[in-house]
């Protein structure tokens, strides 16, 4: 977990503040070392989201692995770390696949192998939030000695973030790339549930989702978004490659 000494952490986040060029490449270094830090016996996946003014989140991540965890719970607009974020209180899921509240986003990572998760605020003023999001492979990593760490951590890294912000702050996030990385989400998102409800291959799983949107015309996020409100419904999504034309009933 998070060392005792601080100083050398200190120091060592203030000259990443100096060097760092954008905002983008500082909250990544911070995810590194956040990682680096609270990295023990049972390694994390770290990532820190952020969203100024209620635009759609910027993120960086220790892993490929954690950006994708992060990127998806966007598609749903909903999840532990925006819970955390938006709600500014801690988030802790000892076994994923167990809890109702986001099982559908619980499908969706499924093929991560994720099985907890912890999202904790970071301490920010003005009109940005933040959340550090932490996700494990095994059950139950988050004992209370593990959360007060990273709560401490959080916490600990909250002023530096700040004078990020305000040093960054005349630096807005490209509104071109902020659309793709939306689109991309949604897409990924629909993917990972037709994977799941299929049982097939990430390429099945997309030629299922362009064959939908070829044969209605529709653009291929389009389809990915109405693929995901429907999945947010009691029911599941479809497993045909026709986008769905009515709602069904019957329990699921």
């Amino acid at each position: 977990m998070a060392r005792n000494d601080s100083t050398p952490v200190n120091e060592q986040l203030q000259d990443l503040l100096l060097e760092s060029p954008g905002f983008a490449e500082f909250l990544l270094e911070l995810t590194m070392i956040s990682a680096s830090l609270l990295g023990s016996g049972t390694p994390l996946l770290c990532a820190i989201t952020v969203e100024r003014a209620g635009a759609p989140a910027t993120v960086a991540s220790s892993t490929e692995a954690a950006r994708r965890l992060d990127e998806q719970q966007y598609a749903f607009d909903d999840g532990p770390c925006l819970t955390a974020l938006r709600q500014q209180h801690t988030v802790l899921i000892p076994d994923l696949a167990a809890d109702a509240r986001w099982n559908h986003y619980a499908q969706a990572v499924s093929q991560e192998g994720i099985r907890s998760v912890l999202a904790v605020p970071i301490a920010t003023r003005d009109s940005a939030q933040a959340a550090l999001n932490c996700y494990s492979l095994q059950l139950d990593t988050f004992g209370p000695e593990t959360v007060s760490a990273v709560e401490e951590h959080a916490a600990s890294i909250s002023r530096i973030l700040q004078l990020a912000l305000r040093l960054h702050s005349a630096d807005p996030y490209p509104e071109h790339l902020r659309a793709a990385l939306e689109s991309r989400a949604v897409v990924d998102a629909a993917v990972a549930l037709i994977m799941l409800q299929n049982n097939c291959s990430r390429d099945v799983a997309l030629e299922i989702l362009l064959v939908a949107a070829r044969n209605s015309n529709e653009r291929l996020h389009v389809i990915a978004q109405d693929l995901l409100k429907r999945a947010a419904k009691p029911l599941a999504v479809t497993q045909s490659a026709e986008p769905p034309t009515r709602e069904t009933g019957g329990a699921s």
